[in-house]
């Protein structure tokens, strides 16, 4: 996966243009505040500005220590720390608060020291002077004075989060922005390679090369991975914070065997993904071409806070299949479907020799987990979609043209059909989301407790079995199926038909008959009774047939012949049962049986009534 990622970052630098290329020893940071001083040294300004991009040296920090030269957050520009952040709140609840300002001012001061040494490294530039008068020549005019400004009101508890700039009065660029600066940082970092490089024979277990040193480094977040409360940073992918999980005397990372290319260049891989990319920049200015995606599409659509999935290809290769697995078209399934089935796939080398990328990802504190990741070709992808619409296809009856239509449910929907309606943000909603587009990539069964999750909510929902979990429970119970025997169907169809499923067809057509016989009730067999006869058809049935006698009394006095041809229907379907014995109990399988026969039985009496 790393590898995957790593060429993805590798094709995303290709693609730049010469301006816009970042050497390894830079990154963009963002600046939301700008502390301006006197070519004296002493304090100007600390005013809020509109957040913006700029580039500055590219820092990997360990456990949050890692001063940055010129530009960085307040504890290490300023040495001071915000009683209002979050971070202070939480500790102030853990410590107290003298305590928790106990701990703070000493980080902040640990932090601004380290600050201020890495100065030491750029003494020989005359543009710096004044930098160096703020914090040690000037001190009582410079740095000391900040503070005031720094807690005022005009600004935000946001700015005082993010990072500072440092502009000299009378020049025009931030001082970690003049070109010398740049050179002198891009110096250090290729000093600091080559000392690594000197002293490393291990290959990148990436790359396989021996061109960029390996050893102990920390490797750059990634932002946007949803779970708890993620870190200001982000989250890291690679990391290792315990001898526990060090091995052979190596320390750190060096277990892990990423050269410093390919650590940076899968981060800026999995940054694009999760961020930024839909599109590949192009550098010869043609027109953008879909690459990649993030899925669910839009970040405000996610799931829940817990999982978000990323894919991307090899080439450059659009792919209509995943906007159809959340928003199926039915012709342009049937037109892929059909594809599939003919065996005459267009471009099928081209599609063969392309790869799909998918991982599905998880915050956990400052860590990534990856929950899941998918690797396979273009052809065998199209494939398993196609086998995913099969699978979930569905017949529901459809009131405007009165008729029984095929229906594809979006992924999003049927994971959804099996949670509690009124909570979107429930953490087992991104997981089953996952674990279907598992299932729709690798041809993969769901897990059977998935089925009990949505028989649990056909039961206890007002809404019953609908096509979004009758289509589900066809999809788990034909996965799971490794036997052979009954798979279940789009509709009802002749043949074989299990106990279960026909008590499902027994059940929706008592149903029927007490709505001819009662009309709409608050509180019908279904509400009472339908988890009774799904899990103990034995005792349920039995009380079931009382009531029908009665409904079928009522029914026949007052329509007779609607009564005789809703008795005939009956008879049918418990030709296929003893009515006598029906089953004590119905497994977790027969009570899927039991639902889809319920569903097709319903939507066919539908179909029924309105042609007659």
């Amino acid at each position: 996966m790393i590898k995957e990622l790593s060429d993805l970052g590798k094709k995303l630098r290709s693609q730049k243009a010469d301006d816009e290329w970042v050497h390894d020893a830079l990154k963009d940071e963002v600046i939301s505040l700008v502390l301006t001083i006197k070519s004296d040294g002493s304090f100007s300004s600390l005013q809020p500005i509109e957040r913006k991009k700029t580039t500055a040296e590219a820092v990997q920090r360990t456990s949050g220590k890692g001063a940055r030269l010129l530009i960085d957050n307040s504890g290490y520009v300023l040495g001071v720390f915000d009683p209002e952040s979050t971070a202070f709140k939480k500790k102030a609840k853990e410590k107290g608060e003298l305590k928790a300002k106990e701990i703070f001012i000493k980080d902040v001061s640990n932090k601004n020291k380290l600050f201020i040494e890495r100065l030491d490294d750029l003494k020989d530039l005359d543009e710096l002077n004044p930098v160096i008068r703020f914090y040690s020549d000037n001190k009582k005019q410079g740095i000391d004075l900040v503070d005031q400004d720094y807690f005022t009101k005009h600004i935000s508890k946001k700015d005082r989060s993010g990072n500072i700039a440092i502009l000299v009065s009378g020049r025009d660029q931030y001082v970690h922005e003049y070109a010398k600066v740049y050179e002198k940082i891009i110096e250090l970092y290729d000093k600091r390679q080559n000392k690594y490089l000197s002293d490393d024979e291990i290959s990148c277990s990436v790359c396989s090369n021996k061109n960029f040193p390996i050893g102990d480094f920390t490797h750059f977040p990634i932002k946007g991975v949803p779970g708890d409360k993620e870190p200001a940073g982000g989250r890291k992918l690679v990391s290792y914070n315990d001898t526990a999980f060090e091995s052979y005397a190596l320390k750190g990372n060096e277990n892990s065997s990423i050269c410093t290319n390919c650590a940076k260049t899968y981060v800026e891989g999995m940054n694009w993904l999760l961020n930024d990319g839909t599109r590949m920049p192009n550098k010869k200015g043609k027109e953008d071409v879909v690459y990649s995606h993030r899925w669910p599409r839009k970040r405000s659509q996610s799931y829940s806070s817990d999982t978000a999935i990323v894919f991307w290809t090899r080439e450059k290769t659009d792919l209509p299949e995943i906007d159809q697995l959340e928003a199926p078209n039915p012709d342009d399934v049937n037109k892929l479907l059909e594809s599939v089935s003919s065996g005459k796939e267009q471009n099928s080398r081209y599609l063969e020799a392309d790869q799909f990328y998918s991982c599905a990802l998880s915050g956990v504190a400052a860590r990534i987990a990856v929950r899941d990741w998918i690797e396979s070709s273009l052809f065998d992808f199209r494939k398993s979609i196609a086998r995913w619409f099969k699978d979930i296809a569905i017949m529901e009856y459809d009131s405007k043209i009165k008729t029984l239509t095929i229906k594809y449910c979006g992924l999003y929907n049927l994971a959804r059909s099996s949670q509690n309606v009124t909570n979107d943000k429930d953490v087992s909603l991104s997981r089953t989301a996952a674990y279907l587009w598992d299932a729709a990539i690798k041809q993969t069964a769901p897990p059977l407790w998935l089925l009990t999750r949505v028989l649990q909510r056909a039961r206890m929902d007002e809404y019953g079995v609908t096509a979004e979990r009758a289509s589900l429970i066809k999809l788990i119970l034909n996965r799971n199926n490794k036997g052979g025997g009954f798979m279940v169907a789009e509709k009802i169809e002749d043949g074989f038909k299990p106990v279960a499923y026909v008590c499902g067809q027994i059940f929706a057509k008592l149903e029927s008959i007490q709505y001819a016989a009662l009309g709409d009730r608050n509180a019908g067999i279904r509400e009472r009774y339908f988890t009774y006869a799904m899990t103990s058809p034995g005792a349920a049935f039995g009380r079931l047939f009382n009531l029908h006698s009665k409904h079928f009394t009522k029914l026949k006095n007052e329509k007779p012949g609607l009564a005789i041809n809703m008795d005939k229907e009956l008879q049918e379907l418990c030709k296929d049962v003893d009515i006598k014995n029906f089953p004590a109990t119905f497994s977790l399988e027969e009570q899927g049986q039991f639902a889809i026969g319920y569903y097709h039985q319903r939507q066919k009496q539908f179909n029924t009534s309105e042609k007659n």
